[in-house]
Parts: structure tokens; C-alpha cells; sequence
């Protein structure tokens, strides 16, 4: 009988007596990473069950790695089988749902012809001393991966990992990162500025590999400065663990943590088991700085993509003080469609018309996300064209609701059903004549402003709220027409124009849910209050301050306040005959004369003013105005025409407060501005103006080309009555005097 030693046995002992009998995991796989083989210590190290030779041929991928570490375990599948040796740490979640802490090393398993058939794996327990300390670690590891998982902001994603760090595992953190061929620290916790460069930092980001110095004493490095070696000196620094921080074979930089005896602890140094642990602290980290940096990246892009359509500064206008605000949601918002970027289609625009008049817009683009951003970015463009046309509110919001039909796109649900979108908008415009005092707007499902007079905060008072812009391209019926409105703002009054994402879905501070709309809506009547008799930028700041904690969606503010003085203006009435040319330009010089106008400035406005009543007078002789009516032609129902007035029941525009005029009369509008003076002309004829190009011989025809060339804006607009023709002329700032209208 053989015994053990004889060399007949030892020469035919199995591998398989020895493999069992180790104290280290060994797991064969076939090149697509399928189990082949696995010793009774991988069994009890991965948690597999007592008969496991069932999992023979199942993808070792499939049995426990974290999430984290799959792309890991997949890039070390690749490595091996081109020939190289893979050394890492990963979590294994075993079937009872415990984790384990796992060293591994795998290597190419060749074939005796040399070929590579798989790979073979050597995996130990990392922490495999039987203290509460390694019990600790693992639930510090979880605590990590939790708090990486809960942002994706690169600042609070590095405080996070700090945080939960210092003090239980270290007395000191840093966390240094590259910019091109420089580190710059992004955190440091109980420490003074102390700077990596030069020692076992530069060490491990060489060696691409965690670097642990256990007796800092008896291994001195280099300190970049005197202070910086003070530093260590004053906490007694004891113990340094530096671990570079690889991502998608990148090096991001360099993570130090340190032990000193600034807290009392049984154990003043690490060791290799701690070199494990932050080693595996460090991937994780590495991972979430990378997502976090692409993150911030395409938030930047999409932020200036948002902003890029929204005004780049608002105009200064005669008596209006106006200031906005957008501000994006929180960057990390799933709503379960993924992490999002979080710009919206929320937008604002103030908008110069004629005669010193300005259009105020404030929308919100249904949804979230780039393409929420692009339609409100056409439909931003769209609406300063159509603005353009001087047209009544309610007639801007129809055309608009138009233009949302074109801005429709197909998508398929889950089901395979293609179906068409249209974009839904909710809309406010306003017109606001700061001469007149007169707000006339339309509104198309958007939240009533804030009105505040005299301190007291209320909201402006909208009979028509409106539907949707879009609704009716999506086949609801019976959807009333925009409707027109006009109030007077009183002297000093302000208008508070918002989008619901300052109300609407505001996460509480304690984090126990959500504040409601009307909660929120009171906290901003407060906080407006409390400001009501400061500027208009004090407002807008409280309003966006109004109600605290993470917004759920982009918002935006625009505070418009009325001046308490009154504008000067001035107005008269003139038979349509050629012979009040001449009273025109008298009236026009006497009036420039008293505001104070340069001469030559003076004298500019005088002549255009002679061309443009020279046209009208010349027009309202020509032709009678004609009559406002519509006619239908009803031929194939019995013949004929009817013909229906448009002063009889029609819904006329109620745009502007132009004055009435009769065919044989035309009015001459001056207002004077801080830096412009605008001339309205208005009378009963229905045509709009146009440039002529008149030829050498011809005897008329160049007026209006003198306004074009003269004037720096002109144009003509409908009226109730007619039509107005008007133009701006600039004057230097100080030429106009402070006389009283």
C-alpha cells in the first residue's frame, strides 16, 4: 500500500485534491466569460449554493457583481483574453444579499498548444480580519456608493465622499483633480492647504496603483513648503493611503486620506487591508467624478443652448423698469425617464413696438429637455416676427397658436403606434403704452401676474384666462378664440409675470414632500410684500428666493413697474386739407421747441412730419375711406353677396388708444422719450403705406423714402378707426430739457 510521500503518488496526486483544499478561490471560464470550474472556497467565498454544478456554463457575469463593477469585470474579461494579467477589487453580492469584500487576480488560461481558452481567476476575501473594523468598512463602502448615487453635481459628489470619510475612516481627505498637466484641489478636510505634488501622491498616480505609507515618521517626503510641512507637523500626521482615480482608462487624479492624532483611535496607522478598502473607495469615486463631469458638461451645453434663445439684455424703455430671472431646475430629476439636464421651455421677451409701446411676453413649453428648449426657442422667434406687425394681442396669440401646428412631430409608444405631438404652450402677452397708462393683453392658460399697487399684492384681474396654445391642433373641439382685454396701470404700479415652476412642485427643506401651489403662491405674496417699496431687481430677487428648497422645474420672472411721472405728450386734431401741412410742422416745431430738442434735431422731426401729413392728406383727398365690411360670396346657395359691417357685433381689436378720426380728419401724436421722440399720425384711411420707387421725372412717390432714410424706425399699424403711421427719431441724451409737457 502506498503511503503519502512515496513518490508513485505524489506523482499522481490531482490538482483537484489541492485546488479543494486552498484557502483561495479558483473559477475557470471558457472565453465568453461561461463558469468551467470553481474550488469549494469560490462556492463559499460567492455565496453559490451547495449544489452549484448547475451554474456550470452560466456566465460568471450573471453571479453577484455590482452594478458598479460590471463594466470593470467586462474590461477585465477583455484584458485577460489578450494576454494579460488583471489585479482589482470588487463587491460580490452573494444570493442571501450579503456583500463581500473581494481581492482578485486573473489570468489567460492556455491551452498546451498556446492558444488562450479562457481565463482563470485567484480571488481572496479582502478584509479577512475578524474585528468590527472590516464590518464598518463595508458599510462604509455602501454609505459611499449610496451618496455617489445621489448627485451628479461634481462639488457635492466630492463633499459627499469627504464627509462620509472623515472622521470615521481618516482625520484627513483630499481629493485632487487634473486640468491639463496640473493638479488642483477640489477638497480638503481638516487640512491647511497642503498640496500633494513631489510625494506619495505623484507616487501612486505613476504606478497607477494605491500607495499606503503606514509609519509617516519613518518615510518623511518632500513638502512643496515650509508652511505645508508646518502643517503636517501640527496634527502629527501618522499614516497616509494616496489612490489614483482611474476612470474608462483615464486618469482623473488622486484621492489622499491621512490619520494623525487629531482624533483619538485604537489604531494610528493603516495597512494593507486599508489599502484594500480605499483602493476600492477610489473606483468608485473615480467612477462617479467622471459621470459627474460629463454630466456638468452636457448641463453646460444645455444651459447655454437656453439661455443663447432667451434676450441677452432687455432694452431700456421710457416708463417701465424691468427686471428677469430664469432659473433651471435641480440638475438630478429622473420622474422616470432617466437623469435629466433640466432646461425647459420656459421663457420671457420684452419687445420695442411703435411709439415708445412695448410687448411683454412670458410662456412655458410643456415638458422638459432639448426639445421643450428648441420649440420654445421658434416659438421665441416666431413671436418678435409676427411682433413686428403692430397686431393686437389676441390676434399675436392666434397667429402663434397657428405656428404650433408646424412644430408637431411624430412618436411611437411603446406599441409600435405612431401618433403626432404638438407642442402645448401656456402664454401671456402684453402690450404696455407707458403715455397712456393702458395694458391691453391676451392670455392663453397662463397663470394670472402679480399685480402690487401701493404695497398691497394682488393679482392682475383676467376675465379670459384661454386655453393652450396647441390645443387645437390636437382635435379638441369647441375651444373659445383668444380674447383681448385692457386695464390702466396706476402711477408707480408692478407687474409680476412667472411661470408655475416657482410654485409649483417645490420641495419641502425637511425633505418630507412637496409644498402646495397655494402655499407656495402665499410664500410669494409675502416675499414680494416685504419688498413691495424697493426696485424692481429687489423684487425679482424675493420672488425667486420666495420659496425655499430644490425646484422641480425651470421658472421664469419678469417684474415690470410703471413710472410714477407722467410722460410728456402732445396731441391735436387737423382738417384732412392740404393747407394744415403747414399747421402740422407749426405745432411740431412749437412743440419740440418747448421740450427743449437740439435745433437741428428739432428741425429733422419738422420735415418728416410734412412728409408723412403730406401723404395722408394727399390719400384722404384722392379716395373716401373705404367701409369696413366683409363679404361672403354665396354663389351655390342661391347667388349673390351679403354683406356684413364689422362695426355691427364683430369683435374689433381694441389695440391702442387711438383717437377717432373721420375721413375729412387726421391727428398728430408727439411723445417724447429720454432718448427718442415718436411721431403718430392717424387717420381713417385703411391702407397701410408702402415705398414707392419713384423715377427721375416723377413728381411724388419720395416721402416716404425720406422717412425711411431719415428716421431710425418707421412703420404703420392698424388702428380701430384706420390706421397709424408713425416714426422714431434719436436725440442725444441731455438735449431734451425738463420742461413740462
Amino acid at each position: 500500500m502506498k503511503r503519502w510521500g512515496d513518490g508513485a503518488f505524489d506523482a499522481y496526486l490531482p490538482a483537484e485534491i489541492v485546488l479543494q483544499q486552498v484557502d483561495t478561490a479558483v473559477i475557470a471560464t471558457d472565453r465568453a466569460s461561461n463558469l468551467r470550474y470553481a474550488n469549494a472556497y469560490a462556492a463559499k467565498l460567492f455565496g453559490f449554493p451547495p449544489d452549484f454544478h448547475h451554474l456550470i456554463g452560466h456566465s460568471i457575469l450573471q453571479m453577484g457583481f455590482e452594478k458598479a463593477d460590471l463594466v470593470k469585470a467586462t474590461e477585465l474579461a477583455k484584458q485577460v483574453l489578450r494576454g494579460l494579467v488583471w489585479e482589482g477589487t470588487f463587491v460580490n453580492v452573494r444570493q442571501d444579499g450579503s456583500r463581500v469584500f473581494v481581492r482578485a487576480q486573473a489570468a489567460p488560461l492556455r491551452h498546451p498548444s498556446g492558444a488562450i481558452d479562457g481565463i482563470v481567476i485567484f480571488a481572496r476575501e479582502a478584509m479577512r480580519r475578524g474585528n468590527e473594523r472590516e464590518f464598518d468598512r463595508i458599510g462604509l463602502l455602501e454609505r459611499i456608493g449610496e451618496r455617489l448615487a445621489g448627485s451628479l453635481e461634481l462639488d457635492r459628489t466630492l463633499r459627499h465622499v469627504a464627509e462620509t470619510l472623515v472622521p470615521q475612516f481618516a482625520d484627513h481627505c483630499f481629493i485632487d483633480l487634473r486640468q491639463s498637466d496640473k493638479l488642483v484641489r477640489r477638497v480638503a478636510m481638516h487640512a491647511g492647504g497642503w498640496h500633494p505634488q513631489g510625494h506619495f501622491c505623484q507616487q501612486a498616480m505613476q504606478r497607477l496603483d494605491t500607495v499606503v505609507v503606514e509609519d509617516f515618521a519613518a518615510h518623511r517626503f518632500p513638502a512643496p513648503s515650509a508652511a505645508s510641512a508646518a502643517a503636517c507637523d501640527d496634527v502629527a500626521l501618522t499614516s497616509v493611503i494616496a489612490s489614483p482615480l482611474l476612470a474608462r482608462g483615464e486618469l482623473l487624479g488622486v484621492m489622499s486620506l491621512a490619520l494623525s492624532r487629531l482624533t483619538p483611535r485604537d489604531d494610528i496607522h493603516y495597512d494593507s487591508f486599508d489599502r484594500e478598502f480605499v483602493g476600492a473607495v477610489a473606483g468608485r469615486v473615480a467612477i462617479a467624478i467622471d459621470n459627474a463631469m460629463l454630466f456638468e458638461e452636457e448641463r453646460r451645453t444645455a444651459l447655454a443652448f437656453q439661455t443663447s434663445l432667451l434676450p441677452r439684455e432687455i432694452p431700456k424703455l421710457d416708463g417701465l423698469e424691468i427686471a428677469c430671472r430664469y432659473v433651471p431646475a435641480k440638475p438630478l430629476e429622473t420622474r422616470g425617464q432617466g437623469i435629466q439636464t433640466q432646461v425647459g421651455g420656459d421663457w420671457y421677451d420684452v419687445i420695442p413696438l411703435s411709439a415708445g409701446r412695448v410687448a411683454i411676453v412670458i410662456g412655458d413649453v410643456e415638458g422638459r429637455g432639448a426639445r421643450a428648449a428648441a420649440t420654445m426657442g421658434q416659438l421665441r422667434a416666431a413671436l418678435r416676427a409676427f411682433a413686428q406687425d403692430d397686431k393686437p394681442p389676441a390676434e399675436m396669440l392666434r397667429k402663434l397658436d397657428e405656428w404650433c401646428r408646424t412644430l408637431g412631430h411624430i412618436e411611437t409608444d411603446a406599441h409600435g403606434v405612431t401618433a403626432p405631438v404638438t407642442p402645448t404652450v401656456s402664454c401671456t402677452y402684453l402690450v404696455y403704452d407707458a403715455w397712456t397708462r393702458k395694458l391691453t393683453f391676451a392670455n392663453a392658460g397662463h397663470d394670472a401676474p402679480l399685480l402690487i399697487v401701493d404695497g398691497e399684492v394682488g393679482q392682475l384681474e383676467i376675465e379670459h384666462k384661454g386655453v393652450l396654445l396647441g390645443v387645437r391642433s390636437q382635435g379638441v373641439g369647441g375651444v373659445p378664440p383668444f380674447r383681448e382685454e385692457q386695464r390702466e396701470l396706476p402711477p408707480g404700479a408692478t407687474l409680476l409675470l412667472y411661470t408655475d415652476g416657482l410654485t409649483d412642485r417645490r420641495t419641502r427643506e425637511d425633505g418630507s414632500g412637496h409644498y402646495t401651489e397655494d402655499e407656495a403662491a402665499e410664500m410669494l405674496r409675502q416675499s414680494v410684500k416685504s419688498v413691495a417699496h424697493k426696485d424692481a431687481e429687489a423684487l425679482a430677487r424675493a420672488a425667486e428666493e420666495a420659496v425655499p428648497g430644490d425646484i422641480d422645474d425651470d421658472m421664469a420672472i419678469v417684474v415690470v413697474r410703471s413710472a410714477a411721472a407722467k410722460l410728456p405728450t402732445q396731441e391735436q386734431v387737423f382738417p384732412a386739407e392740404p393747407i394744415m401741412v403747414s399747421e402740422a410742422r407749426r405745432m411740431a416745431a412749437d412743440t419740440f421747441a418747448r421740450w427743449g430738442l437740439d435745433p437741428g434735431e428739432a428741425e429733422l422731426g419738422c420735415l418728416l412730419v410734412s412728409e408723412v401729413v403730406t401723404n395722408v392728406v394727399l390719400h384722404a383727398a384722392l379716395s373716401p375711406a373705404p367701409r369696413r365690411e366683409l363679404v361672403f360670396d354665396s354663389a351655390g346657395v342661391g347667388g349673390g353677396s351679403a354683406a356684413v359691417s364689422l362695426d355691427d357685433g364683430w369683435d374689433l381689436p381694441a389695440f391702442d388708444d387711438a383717437p377717432m378720426s373721420t375721413g375729412s380728419e387726421f391727428t398728430v401724436r408727439l411723445r417724447r422719450g429720454e432718448s427718442a421722440i415718436w411721431v403718430e399720425v392717424f387717420d381713417s384711411d385703411l391702407r397701410l403705406p408702402r415705398i414707392r420707387n419713384a423715377g427721375e421725372n416723377d413728381e411724388g412717390g419720395r416721402g416716404l423714402y425720406l422717412v425711411d432714410q431719415l428716421s431710425s424706425r418707421w412703420g404703420s399699424r392698424p388702428t380701430k378707426d384706420g390706421k397709424a403711421v408713425w416714426f422714431e427719431v434719436p436725440v442725444r441724451r441731455g438735449t431734451i430739457s425738463g420742461a413740462a409737457p
